[in-house]
């Protein structure tokens, strides 16, 4: 398989995670905070973390758009929304309420998985607009 079908297929994995991700934020903070690693987190804690619900939900609108359509702004959009979240969670990792093991790991790791989504949409936005000349 070649990296751009390997691309694609990461964001339509993209899509479902980004929807439970943001499903989970709004309509059950306290379990999805826990499956992340969270000690119960305080009510000020569930308020913010279910603030995110929405934003995550418009990662995963803006996946599946890109999905779709396949056009290179949408990759272009998809490259610097997935830029925004390289450092997010690297300082959500520093938080004491983190306590499963592995869960400060996994955090770093996701900003290296966001950096190495921004560079590879950034790629298939210009291999797309090479093909459609």
């Amino acid at each position: 398989m070649d990296l751009a079908r390997q691309l694609h297929q990461v964001n339509r994995g993209m899509v479902l995670f980004d929807l439970a991700l943001g499903g989970g934020a709004l309509l059950a903070p306290a379990a999805t905070l826990r499956i992340l690693g969270h000690q119960p987190p305080s009510e000020d804690a569930l308020h913010l973390f279910r603030r995110c619900g929405p934003i995550w939900l418009t990662f995963a609108a803006a996946h599946a758009v890109a999905a779709v359509r396949d056009r290179p702004q949408d990759w272009w959009a998809l490259a610097w929304l997935r830029a925004t979240e390289i450092a997010t969670d690297s300082v959500w990792a520093n938080s004491p309420a983190l306590s499963r093991p592995g869960a400060r790991l996994g955090l770093r790791l996701a900003g290296a998985a966001n950096l190495a989504y921004t560079l590879g949409f950034a790629g298939l936005a210009t291999r797309s607009r090479a093909r459609g000349r």
